[in-house]
């Protein structure tokens, strides 16, 4: 099985191939945003994690310190259920769910959609970890990883991709997270992470596995 990294780099190239005008505008960007790529506002190893309560998918909602209660945690923040490489991440992260369960650990996954656009009710039924609705993104800005999406990238989603994000993320129109997951003990302490505003790049979960392992 390739690695999450192997995968994502596949669909950059194949990006590159079938639009290297796009790809070429997004690596400027990217590059404009260098100091936020290095986490340099995202919450730091040795850190606090914020308490916070958000909706989930299910209907239900789940509180950041009641989880803590039960053992560790990873928090991952996705752009949305439309963005192909958060696809292939939580597909992979999927795939571990087990193993972190058996490491005494749950599995998080926030991003700013509403809850009822997130996923489909068959998607909700299958998910064997929990997925929250952060919407303006104000949790993850706590985490220091909320980004406002530059007007190069809006405008691809707009035209290219016929993407509403307003409507996806219930009135949220420019603001996301960028890829970032956090391991936290159960104290609360960010004891791994990992942030990059270029959302073509991913953490790959045997890192996670790892993290949780030296817990």
């Amino acid at each position: 099985m390739s690695s999450l990294k192997a995968q994502t780099q596949a669909k950059v190239d194949a990006g590159r191939k079938n639009n290297p005008a796009f790809m070429e505008g997004v690596d400027r960007e990217i590059e404009k945003a260098r100091t936020f790529q290095q986490g340099e506002k995202a919450l730091d190893l040795g850190g606090a994690a914020p308490d916070f309560t958000l909706p989930s998918a299910t209907g239900g909602s789940f509180k950041l310190s009641e989880a803590l209660n039960e053992g560790a945690v990873v928090l991952t923040f996705y752009r949305g259920s439309w963005c192909p490489y958060c696809n292939l991440q939580l597909n992979a992260l999927q795939k571990i769910n087990d193993e972190i369960k058996a490491l005494g650990a749950q599995l998080v996954a926030i991003s700013p959609e509403s809850p009822d656009s997130s996923l489909s009710a068959e998607q909700i039924k299958q998910l064997p970890f929990t997925v929250l609705s952060d919407q303006g993104a104000k949790v993850a800005a706590s985490y220091g990883v909320a980004w406002e999406v530059p007007e190069f990238l809006l405008e691809h989603m707009r035209n290219d991709r016929q993407l509403d994000l307003e409507a996806i993320n219930n009135g949220n129109s420019n603001i996301l997270p960028i890829p970032a997951t956090f391991v936290l003990n159960k104290g609360g302490e960010v004891i791994w992470r990992y942030v990059d505003v270029d959302y073509r790049s991913r953490s790959e979960p045997n890192d996670i596995l790892e993290a949780l392992q030296k817990n």
